[in-house]
Formats: structure tokens, C-alpha cells, sequence
């Protein structure tokens, strides 16, 4: 049996550990704050790229093979915990033209039910939708997944599990070596000894490698989001124009994002983001002028050449594992991810080709 530490708490850090616990692990998962509550909380849970077409084969290949996983995963987190993830097959109309061609040819290329609708359709979809849309392309199998709740019930799953330890406000400060071999982590209130560490710190993860001079190009990059309330079924599916998106929720909340901003680590949110976002719900969905958003936050995304995520050892430093730099898709690939990451590590046979995640070769590349 494996002892394993799993560094950060989102949902790589979870679902990895999930993974590897199921395959009889032991496993130690260290946050330095709370469960699930940086970029996993706060992103908008929708199960697909925004522009799928645009990303490079890795990416599509993960959000491929989570897509058809999250119906089960969610099932069997109800099943287990009694909590709903509430993954909800909405449906998404992107209202862009520019790319409608290549859009298209990507859904053929990949048998993906992408297709082109009429004024008909989507105002028969949407009524609220702003007037002047004359087509669109409706992507019927999508769905979102309401995040914060995927994470309370991987939490209660985890403390399910024997030979599960859970350490909050926890922050792993080093890696423990011997030689080139990475065997555990160092934090304030003392050492963790591991077969394996996986490091899954999200935006952070750049910056903490860089202590034991591993070049990591992942960075920090700012999504705010805004949230209105309405009643539930008034919005029926997501919408998205220029890269603004509205996400309807099963209780009738709604989601508006996002802002793409490089401001290292800063967290706060700008009233520039607010009267930004404001703009673009309204412009989607006029019936919103006539409410106020009742919050808005700010989350960190782990930002990474095209976007293609690392997973797997590091190759020099026997011991040490990545799951880290998703940027603006890590809740859409993370089954996927943290499969892979565990049949590697278990040395079973991977659910997907691991090589053009794998940290070899990729750990200088400029961002």
C-alpha cells in the first residue's frame, strides 16, 4: 500500500486524491487554507471550453473523456454523500459568427453536436436573449456543473475513506529529499513522508516548484465573476458572446463571467470588472438591468502555455508528480486529469495518452 501526500485542496488535489484512495492508497492532502475554496469555487462550471475549436488536441482529448465521465462522477457523489454536484445537461448557444466555419468543421472533424440554428430556434430556447440574433451555433449535450457543491461532496466523500487525512490551514512550505528523491513535504507544524507527492497547488504551483528549482510555467490569471438571483427554469441555457457567458443554475441563480486579468496574486475585485460584467449581462439578457448582482468575486486561474495541463513525474526528482496548469478548464478536465494521474502513478494502463502531458521536456517553455 502507497502513502501518498497530496499538495492543494481544488479539485485536482481532491479528485486525484479520490483516485488514488479508491485504488487503496493511503493518502495525506495538505491545503493552506480551506477545501475547494480558490479557483475551483469560483469558476463558472461550464463542461466544455468556451471556444473548443481553438485548443490544441491535449485539450480536447481531457475535455473529451471528463465530459462523458461527470454524469457518473456526480451520480455516484449523490449516491455516497447525498449531496448533488448538480451536473445539468443545459445546452449552450454560442451567438459568435466569426468562427462559425471552423466551429463547425471541428464538430465534424470530432463527431460533436455542434450545430447551426435559426432565429426560431433560439428565441424559442432563450425569449430573454437580446433581439438581433439571427443564428447561432447549439451545442445540445452540454452541461454545467454547480462547482462549490461538486466540492462539498468530494470533501464528504474523502472523509469516507479509510486511510484519508485531511490537514487545513496546512500550507506545505518545502519538499523533503534525499538526494534527487523527493519523500515528502515540510510544513510549519512538521513533515509528511510519502512514496509520492503530488503537487496540485493550482496558480500557485509556478512559484512553489520554483523553491526546489523546478520551472514551471504556470502563472496566476484573474477571473472575476457576478451572480444575480431570478427564478428558477428563466434562464434554460447557457448563452455566450465574445467571451462573456451567462450560466443558469438549477435554483434559478445566475452566473456571469468572466474577466481574463494578469494581476499576480491579487484577489480583489474592481468596480472596472463589475460595471464590465453589468454590461455584458445586460447586453445578453436586457431583463437584468432591472436587477443588482448579488455578489461578485474574484478567483485565480492556473495559467499555462496553450493551455495544455502538465501530469505526471518529474523526470530528474524520482518521487515528485503534477497535476497543475489547466488554466481556464480545470473543472472541465479534471476527471480526466486525475485518472491519468493516478494510472501513471499506479502504473496501470492510462485511460488517456499521457504524452503530451507529461512534465518532460516541458518545464522551460515561456509562457
Amino acid at each position: 500500500m502507497q502513502d501518498i501526500v497530496v499538495v492543494g485542496g481544488g479539485v485536482m488535489g481532491c479528485l486525484s486524491a479520490l483516485n488514488l484512495l479508491e485504488a487503496g492508497c493511503r493518502v495525506t492532502l495538505l491545503e493552506r487554507g480551506e477545501l475547494g475554496r480558490e479557483a475551483s469555487w469560483a469558476g463558472g462550471g461550464i463542461v466544455s471550453p468556451l471556444y473548443p475549436w481553438r485548443y490544441q488536441e491535449p485539450v480536447r482529448a481531457l475535455a473529451n473523456w471528463s465530459q462523458g465521465f461527470y454524469p457518473t462522477l456526480a451520480a455516484q457523489l449523490l449516491q455516497q454523500t447525498g449531496i448533488d454536484a448538480e451536473v445539468e445537461p443545459c445546452g449552450l448557444l454560442w451567438l459568435d459568427h466569426a468562427e462559425r466555419d471552423q466551429a463547425l468543421a471541428w464538430a465534424r472533424q470530432h463527431q460533436q453536436s455542434l450545430t447551426e440554428v435559426s432565429s426560431d430556434f433560439i428565441y424559442a430556447r432563450v425569449p430573454q436573449l437580446a433581439a438581433g440574433y439571427g443564428s447561432a451555433l447549439w451545442q445540445a449535450d452540454l452541461a454545467n456543473v454547480r462547482n462549490p457543491r461538486l466540492m462539498q461532496a468530494l470533501q464528504a466523500r474523502l472523509v469516507q475513506c479509510p486511510g484519508f487525512e485531511l490537514h487545513e490551514h496546512s500550507p506545505a512550505v518545502a519538499l523533503l529529499r534525499e538526494g534527487r528523491r523527493v519523500v515528502g513535504v515540510t510544513t510549519p507544524s512538521g513533515q509528511y513522508r510519502a512514496d509520492a507527492v503530488v503537487v496540485a497547488t493550482g496558480a500557485w504551483t509556478g512559484d512553489w516548484l520554483a523553491q526546489a528549482e523546478v520551472a514551471l510555467p504556470v502563472v496566476p490569471v484573474k477571473g472575476q465573476m457576478l451572480l444575480y438571483r431570478h427564478e428558477p427554469g428563466w434562464l434554460r441555457s447557457v448563452v455566450l458572446y465574445e467571451g462573456r457567458y451567462a450560466i443558469p443554475r438549477r435554483d434559478g441563480h445566475i452566473l456571469i463571467g468572466s474577466t481574463l486579468e494578469h494581476a499576480g496574486y491579487d484577489k480583489a475585485t474592481s468596480t472596472e470588472a463589475l460595471d464590465s460584467l453589468r454590461a455584458s449581462a445586460q447586453a445578453l439578457l436586457p431583463a437584468l438591468q432591472d436587477l443588482e448582482p448579488i455578489a461578485q468575486w474574484a478567483g485565480l486561474r492556473p495559467g499555462s502555455p496553450e493551455g495544455v495541463p502538465y501530469i505526471g513525474p518529474v523526470a530528474d526528482m524520482p518521487g515528485l508528480w503534477l497535476n497543475a496548469g489547466h488554466y481556464r478548464n480545470g473543472l472541465v478536465l479534471a476527471p480526466a486529469s486525475c485518472r491519468l494521474l493516478a494510472d501513471l502513478l499506479l502504473q496501470r494502463q492510462p485511460a488517456l495518452n499521457p504524452e503530451p502531458y507529461l512534465p518532460a521536456g516541458r518545464l522551460r517553455q515561456p509562457i
